[in-house]
């Protein structure tokens, strides 16, 4: 069999399993585009949410596209990236709108314009290019790094922002005059023509808006057939390290759960709520309860061990749930203080014995190392005790080493150190071996975020970099240092008394 159409048929094979498809021929042609694989992309509830919202313009239709799982095959096969709706080249839409989540996606993006056989860097494309666009959740924090390849960002939420960005488009004039017209628009940034102070200035979206929601439902994602919905937006807590905290979203938004039941179609049998703080919902539980009675299963994406009661964990095993998750993110008490995370060892010991009350069949925990004046006697506090939350439950500690972002107030805080963060990680497996499960993520790979989310455009070239010679790390590492890369020094207060702390610049460790 030829090896393009098994490539062509297997996008075939994924729309006939979706359900709540759209499809429309209107002027101006949309490809939205996620730099990650399908099952990734079509997990994210902002990237179904503007699919839906584009289509619902008069003037404008949306087809996504994917990153290829096996990119080798699809360059092998000389296929340049296809819809899902019509097995159309990207290249051939109008607008091409990207949604990146987080940092390392920027090396996806890198793929699916080569596969387009369209220049990677903005000023080395023509007239007649299609208009690339970004947005997503690193507008929040920082953009910087993608502005020597985008046209226009669209910063914060988008809702009220797409339809803005399709009539600017519609009146055409190719790349320049698109951007021309957006360049001073609140939440949008053209690089090149964009006053700097716009850089960090993100858009909110009005609550008439809310919630988003899934659009299609698919068998091949992350959350298997299931349909996503937000009984709130934002976060009404400060925790110093997190990008969607208050002073970033305004605060948290709810939406009644009266609303919420009733766009969560009949044929949607198992449900996620997701959202920044769901639990800090004050009819949390009733919604839950609610779903759980009319036969569905629910996930949930947020769970705060201070708002953890026995009915609502009670509702939630009556929805299905077999794991009750948590975050720490804090090793030790005093590190949870530092970063202002509102949980006591108390309120984490009382989640765990919810959990088995409940007959759950474990507890997993979420935590960071590597946070400022971090030692490893907060470590060993980690392992004194996660050994006491074994002794209740069975309990899967994940692990990520702490990467700062912009726009918080760890801002310019230093990355701990590859070496110092694998020490504490091998210090945590050697306390927990036999008494739980250590999940962590790589600490080279977090250093290489922490660079991106701390560096400016010169972050997004030394990507760009990296990426031609291979990708491997000593590649980034390299071309981090070839750009110059200096990240982010800010004043920052981290111990709660007013006291600013000037972090020291940190190139590349090892």
């Amino acid at each position: 069999m030829d090896a393009r159409y098994t490539l062509i048929d297997g996008l075939k094979r994924l729309l006939g399993d979706e359900q709540g498809t759209l499809f429309k021929q209107a002027p101006l042609k949309v490809a939205l585009c996620y730099p990650s694989p399908y099952h990734v992309g079509m997990s994210s509830l902002g990237f179904q949410t503007i699919y839906r919202l584009i289509h619902q313009h008069p003037g404008a239709s949306a087809e996504r596209s994917f990153l290829p799982d096996d990119v080798d095959a699809w360059k092998k096969a000389r296929l340049p990236p296809l819809t899902i709706e019509t097995q159309s080249p990207v290249s051939a839409f109008d607008v091409l709108a990207f949604s990146v989540a987080y940092e390392l996606e920027v090396t996806g993006l890198f793929t699916m314009l080569e596969l387009c056989g369209l220049p990677v860097l903005r000023e080395e494309r023509g007239p007649d290019a299609p208009l690339i666009v970004a947005g997503g959740p690193i507008t929040f924090s920082n953009p910087e790094p993608l502005e020597p390849f985008i046209d226009v960002l669209v910063q914060g939420e988008a809702e009220e922002l797409v339809p803005i960005l399709l009539e600017a488009a519609r009146e055409g004039g190719g790349r320049e005059a698109i951007r021309a017209r957006l360049k001073d628009v609140p939440g949008f940034r053209c690089p090149g023509l964009s006053q700097e102070g716009t850089r960090f200035l993100v858009s909110k979206a009005g609550d008439a808006m809310l919630p988003a929601r899934t659009q299609v439902i698919t068998p091949h994602t992350e959350l298997r057939s299931m349909f996503l919905i937000e009984p709130e937006r934002g976060c009404s807590r400060g925790c110093h390290y997190c990008v969607m905290r208050r002073t970033t979203n305004g605060g948290m938004r709810t939406v009644p759960p009266e609303a919420v039941l009733g766009l969560i179609p009949d044929h949607a049998r198992r449900v996620g709520l997701v959202g920044a703080a769901v639990t800090d919902h004050p009819r949390i539980t009733e919604l839950i309860q609610t779903l759980a009675d009319s036969g569905r299963e629910v996930g949930i994406s947020s769970l705060r061990a201070d708002r953890l009661t026995p009915q609502l964990v009670a509702a939630l095993k009556a929805a299905g749930a077999k794991v009750l998750t948590v975050a720490s993110d804090g090793a030790s008490q005093r590190m949870r203080e530092l970063v202002d995370r509102k949980h006591s060892e108390q309120q984490l010991i009382h989640a765990a014995q919810l959990a088995r009350e409940y007959e759950l069949e474990r507890l997993k925990v979420y935590n960071l190392v590597g946070l400022p004046l971090e030692t490893d006697a907060d470590i060993d506090e980690l392992v004194r005790f996660t050994t006491e939350l074994s002794k209740i439950l069975k309990v899967v500690l994940g692990v990520a080493p702490f990467a700062a972002k912009r726009n918080t107030p760890l801002d310019g805080s230093p990355f701990a150190g590859i070496s110092v963060i694998e020490d504490r990680l091998e210090r945590l497996r050697k306390g927990l071996r036999g008494k739980a499960e250590v999940r962590p993520t790589s600490a080279r790979w977090a250093w290489v975020e922490y660079m991106l989310a701390q560096c400016g455009p010169e972050g997004g070239l030394a990507a760009w970099d990296a990426h031609q010679a291979g990708g491997a790390f000593s590649a980034w590492k390299r071309a981090f240092a070839e750009r110059g890369c200096v990240p982010f020094v800010a004043r920052r207060t981290v111990d709660g008394r007013r006291k600013a702390t000037e972090w020291p610049t940190v190139g590349a460790q090892s």
